[in-house]
């Protein structure tokens, strides 16, 4: 094979190889699909129209806390738990995973 034939070869290979470096390292580095009620901080679902509508429904003494809606956004719906055993037991906790898990997480 001639050198030139073998530095087209290795081109044409280094930009075949190129777009699967390009994209995300590993899983984790990519947004997540769905929020999450034990990792996603309560400001991004604050944030999120649908997700807020949701809060909102489901568990409206601990929405209407200006607590939670000032401190609490530092915190995840799991670490505010502790402050609010009985709205966020672990069975509401799983019922507004399920919701959460009907819209997508926005960026």
């Amino acid at each position: 094979m001639s050198k030139s034939l073998r530095v087209l070869v290795l081109a044409v290979l280094v930009v075949c190889a190129a777009p699967a470096m390009i994209g995300p390292a590993s899983a984790a580095d990519a947004a997540p699909a769905h929020y999450s009620a034990t990792t996603t901080l309560v400001a991004k679902l604050l944030d999120d129209p649908a997700a807020n509508a949701i809060l909102k429904r489901m568990i409206p003494t601990v929405y209407a806390n200006e607590m939670f809606q000032s401190a609490g956004r530092e915190l995840t719906l799991k670490a505010i738990q502790q402050y609010e055993p009985e709205a966020l037991s672990d069975a509401n906790l799983a019922k507004i995973q399920a919701e959460l898990d009907k819209i997508p997480a926005k960026n």
